[in-house]
């Protein structure tokens, strides 16, 4: 074989390869549609009103918000348990352990803080 064909070979290798490790035109378009959806209906409910009681529409914005970050990681970033010999997926597991750990820890301290301070008590009395 000649330069030029083990060239050849080679990119086309490296082209075939890069095929399995990055998404396809359809993964994006799903993934871009998927997205467009997901900020869609939170948008509708919050600007119309829909729902009534605040608490549960919140908690409705906060599910698509959390779809909409399985939607990222699959169809943007590819991670799924085979890549990079689940490196990424481990790596992903031991950020959401740190962050609940984290927003926990600080919304048990912000309760605890508001619970134990003396709301009745009239600072305007001091010297």
């Amino acid at each position: 074989m000649s330069t030029n064909a083990h060239a050849g070979h080679a990119s086309r290798d490296h082209a075939h390869a890069d095929d399995h490790t990055h998404g396809s035109l359809r993964s994006y378009m799903v993934g871009f549609w998927l997205s467009v959806i997901l900020t869609a209906i939170p948008f509708y409910l919050v600007m119309s009103g829909a729902i009534e009681n605040k608490q549960l529409t919140s908690i409705i914005v906060m599910a698509f918000a959390a779809a909409q970050i399985v939607v990222h990681m699959i169809c943007f970033l590819h991670m799924n348990a085979k890549s990079e010999s689940g490196w990424t997926l481990m790596a992903l597991l031991f950020t959401i352990i740190i962050v609940v750990i984290t927003l926990s820890g600080s919304l048990w301290v912000m309760y605890h803080l508001n619970a134990n301070m003396m709301l009745g008590h009239d600072m305007s009395h001091m010297p």
